[in-house]
């Protein structure tokens, strides 16, 4: 995950995905990951550019709490998305 910090651009690669999965798929969980990946991608940029942070950045607490709701809700949209999958190659 310091790979999304070093270079923030990198998270919004799982919103896109997340995206395209909710355009196939109409997953309210896919939207919802997309949204949270490119908010995170945006807010770490932010980060970076010291917008956000004044000062020294090094401590952040903020990411014990983001990571995890990242992971819970990327683990759920694929649950979905794969749920639909399963379930549309049963109907036709």
């Amino acid at each position: 995950m310091s790979l999304f910090i070093a270079y923030p651009v990198l998270a919004a690669v799982p919103g896109a995905l997340f995206l395209a999965g909710y355009l196939v798929s109409r997953r309210p969980s896919n939207a919802l990951a997309a949204v949270t990946w490119i908010g995170y991608s945006a807010y770490e940029t932010a980060m970076r550019l010291r917008w956000l942070c004044t000062g020294e950045c090094n401590i952040r607490v903020d990411l014990l709490l983001i990571y995890p709701l990242l992971i819970a809700l990327s683990v759920a949209a694929v649950i979905a998305f794969a749920r639909w999958r399963m379930n549309r190659s049963r109907a036709g």
